[in-house]
C-alpha cells in the first residue's frame, strides 16, 4: 500500500508548476550560486568532460582545473536522470508534449497536423531516417553545429547567460540573450517556414 503523501507528491510533481513557484526557486538557486562564487551553465560541461578525459594533452583550451567544476557536471547529469525518472515514473511515461492550444495552432500553420494532446515530445524530423535527408541534415547537423559553435563563441549557452549571467548583472550576458531571442525569431519566422 502506497502512503497517501507519496500519492499527493506524485500528483503535485506530475503537474506543470506555476511561474510563482519555479521563478523564486530559480532565484534562490542563483543566489546560492552567486554567494559561493559559482556560475551555472550547461554547455560548459562538454569542456569539463573533455578535460576529464585528458584532452588537455592536445589543446590548451582543456587545461584547467576541471575537478572544481564537477558540481556543474552533476547538475547536468541530475537534469538528464531527473527528467528520465520524472517522465517515466511521475507523468506516466507519455511521449506527448503538454502544449497550449495556441501552440498547436501555430504548428498547424507550419504544416504539422497535430491535434491537442498529440504533439510528440520529439518531433518526427529528429530521427535516423530524417538525418539522411537534406532537411534532416540541415536541421540536425547544421543546427547542432550552430548551437555548439554559438555557445562557444558567446562564451556560454542560454542557461549560462540568461540565468546566471543576467542574475550577476553582466552586460555581455544581456547582449547574448538579446542575440538568442533575435536568432530564435529569425529561425521561427524566416528559416523554419522555408524548411517545412
Amino acid at each position: 500500500m502506497v502512503p497517501d503523501f507519496l500519492i499527493q507528491l506524485k500528483d503535485f510533481i506530475s503537474q506543470p508548476w506555476p511561474w510563482w513557484v519555479a521563478g523564486p526557486m530559480i532565484a534562490l538557486i542563483m543566489f546560492i550560486l552567486l554567494f559561493f562564487g559559482k556560475e551555472f551553465g550547461i554547455s560548459a560541461n562538454l569542456r569539463i568532460m573533455c578535460a576529464a578525459d585528458g584532452a588537455g594533452e592536445f589543446s590548451d583550451f582543456f587545461k584547467f582545473d576541471w575537478q572544481s567544476q564537477g558540481w556543474n557536471l552533476m547538475v547536468a547529469l541530475g537534469a538528464m536522470f531527473g527528467g528520465y525518472i520524472a517522465s517515466h515514473y511521475f507523468v506516466g511515461g507519455s511521449d506527448v508534449a503538454h502544449v497550449s492550444a495556441a501552440t498547436v495552432e501555430s504548428l498547424k500553420e507550419l504544416g504539422f497536423n497535430y491535434k491537442q494532446g498529440e504533439v510528440p515530445l520529439v518531433p518526427e524530423f529528429y530521427s535516423w531516417e530524417s538525418l539522411f535527408t537534406l532537411r534532416g541534415l540541415i536541421i540536425i547537423v547544421g543546427g547542432g553545429f550552430l548551437v555548439g559553435f554559438g555557445a562557444r563563441y558567446a562564451g556560454g549557452c542560454t542557461s549560462g547567460h540568461a540565468i546566471s549571467g543576467l542574475s550577476a548583472l553582466q552586460l555581455p550576458s544581456l547582449i547574448a540573450v538579446v542575440g538568442f531571442f533575435i536568432g530564435g525569431l529569425v529561425m521561427t519566422h524566416l528559416v523554419f517556414p522555408i524548411l517545412f
